[in-house]
């Protein structure tokens, strides 16, 4: 969607309340404008689009994750607990592309503890997780799986469809990070079995991917 400058004259009182909504809201002056003056006229913006996608995916992962502060469209953040001694919690952030093209945006799953034996384990269980998603990927001869792992996040790009409709992209990530989340729980509740963990969610994830392209 392009976008031009243009001059509007408006008074000092919209101005301010403006403003308040938009640092409220967690965007900008201009923004806030666009997405009101879009809602009045029925036309679609790209915080419209983003705004569906993450409603639809919310509704499918308020049930297992907890719904954190939303401060943007384009960003829905969540978190769980793990059954674990320390009580470590992982986040996921899901941040969406305003103009997708191959990508419509990217997933980043980061654990919350100073506990470096933790924080290993972490590591060690996605480098198998984005061993097992890039081999499904290349199985079904899909292109374009790119992931990142650091000491305690691991970050991956998510394919972008378009032939599918918001609320359609929406299920599709809230159905693939329903599955993730509960391999990661499942291996924090056993990590002797990790193995075993990965291979049953690889065996899901093929399943998922024949059907889901993410």
């Amino acid at each position: 969607m392009n976008k031009n400058v243009y001059s509007i004259v408006l008074t000092d009182e919209v101005i301010r309340a403006v403003d308040e909504e938009a640092y409220r809201l967690g965007t900008n002056r201009s923004n806030l404008i666009n997405q009101v003056l879009a809602e009045h006229f029925s036309c679609t913006t790209a915080e419209m689009r983003m705004r569906e996608i993450l409603n639809s995916a919310e509704m499918l992962l308020q049930r297992e994750l907890l719904l954190m502060q939303q401060n943007s469209p384009s960003v829905l953040m969540l978190r769980t607990a793990l059954q674990y001694k320390y009580r470590p919690t992982v986040n996921y952030k899901i941040e969406l592309e305003r103009n997708p093209e191959e990508y419509m945006g990217r997933l980043k799953v980061q654990i919350r503890t100073q506990n470096p034996v933790l924080v290993e384990c972490f590591r060690r269980f996605f480098e198998m997780i984005s061993n097992a998603e890039t081999d499904i990927f290349q199985y079904r001869r899909i292109s374009g799986y790119e992931a990142s792992i650091s000491r305690d996040s691991f970050t991956r790009l998510l394919l972008n469809n378009p032939k599918l409709t918001e609320e359609e992209k929406g299920a599709v990530i809230g159905n693939y990070l329903n599955m993730l989340n509960k391999a990661v729980k499942n291996y924090f509740s056993a990590t002797n079995e990790m193995k075993y963990v990965v291979h049953e969610y690889k065996a899901e994830f093929s399943a998922f991917i024949k059907e889901n392209v993410i």
